[in-house]
């Protein structure tokens, strides 16, 4: 074997090469370089092993049965409560007529829904056994981009299926399967897939971030969980109601910009309305005579930009609180008074 130079010896033993004439070239800098790189990915995989080993006794499988019994669908979903209440998405048990779980264990306890809210996809159910297991909450506005995000669901069935990736990006918006829009989306690059949906988005330290929702196909690398604070808030409610309670007025409308000298006339705060295209008979926009055509542009004093605006002003706890509707009649300005009422949904 020929040796590029005949004057080095190569000593096994040490961490330097010595040449004939007793000088060393240390190699410690390379050896040290990949005792970092070492470390860091040992430190990574510990993040994974530990965050998948507090939080994956706590994942459930889900499997929504309708009214003859056959399977329609399955998800997964996370405990929260030592009582056994659990997080999964509306979409993956909406309509069911039974539900069946699977816990980490093997164990199938009796379950049953709660509520659900399908304006923002997140749906609660009740699992009847002991020895329960709850993930720690954590919250959502404390995320940054870049952090390591590991999910944990039951894609196509393969239980506890364990993926990692980071927080690719923050406050995203995505539209609910009834038109409105859910806000504080987290993205991710955790691979998701059918039947991630409703398990849980996890930190290094173990606490849940997220609720993995959607994936946008064929990308990859694009994937979607609401963000816990929205979860815990939702949560609360249908906990105690079934349901998420939210005012409306009954109006169909698009968003439609202003003329800017209108805009400029009145001193409007925004430069776009909501364009009343259809009104729902006996509801709260006919009782306070609001007619097709008329633009609305402020609700008690708020600008309503579109028609995702007005919903966001559409809360629970305007439910018969007379407020001021600002609409834009042809060239007139007309402040008319009106009480949402509570919305079926």
């Amino acid at each position: 074997m020929k040796v590029a130079d005949s004057n080095l010896v190569v000593d096994p033993g040490a961490a330097f090469i010595t040449n004939e004439t007793g000088s060393k070239s240390p190699t410690s800098s390379v050896t040290s370089a990949g005792s970092e790189d070492d470390l860091l990915l040992d430190a990574y995989s510990k993040a994974v092993v530990h965050a998948a080993h507090d939080v994956g006794s706590s994942v459930l499988k889900i499997e929504v049965l309708g009214r003859k019994g056959q399977r329609q669908g399955s998800g997964s979903g996370f405990i929260f409560t030592p009582d056994g209440f659990a997080l999964t998405n509306s979409h993956v048990v909406h309509g069911a007529e039974r539900i069946e779980v699977t816990l980490a264990d093997g164990r199938h306890p009796d379950a049953a829904v709660v509520g659900d809210d399908p304006d923002t996809d997140l749906a609660v159910i009740r699992v009847y056994a002991p020895l329960l297991h709850p993930v720690r909450l954590g919250e959502s506005n404390s995320v940054r981009v870049g952090q390591l995000a590991i999910a944990i669901g039951n894609p196509y069935g393969f239980q506890c299926t364990v993926t990692a990736g980071v927080v690719s990006a923050l406050g995203r918006t995505f539209r609910a399967n009834t038109g409105r829009l859910i806000d504080n989306i987290i993205q991710t690059d955790a691979a998701l897939n059918p039947g991630n949906s409703g398990g849980p988005l996890v930190n290094s330290r173990g606490e849940v971030i997220g609720v993995n929702t959607a994936v946008i196909l064929p990308a990859q690398g694009i994937c979607f969980a609401i963000g816990i604070d929205t979860a815990k808030y939702v949560a609360g409610w249908l906990m105690k109601d079934g349901k998420l309670r939210r005012s409306y007025i009954g109006v169909g409308g698009q968003n439609v910009p202003l003329h800017r000298r209108l805009v400029r006339h009145y001193d409007l705060k925004a430069p776009s309305g909501v364009l009343v295209i259809s009104i729902v008979p006996g509801s709260p926009a006919e009782l306070a005579g609001l007619r097709e055509g008329d633009v609305m542009v402020e609700f008690n004093a708020q600008s309503v930009l579109s028609i995702d605006a007005l919903h966001k002003l559409l809360k629970g706890d305007q439910i018969g609180i007379r407020a001021d509707l600002t609409v834009m009649r042809g060239t007139e300005k007309l402040i008319l008074p009106i009480t949402p009422a509570e919305s079926a949904n």
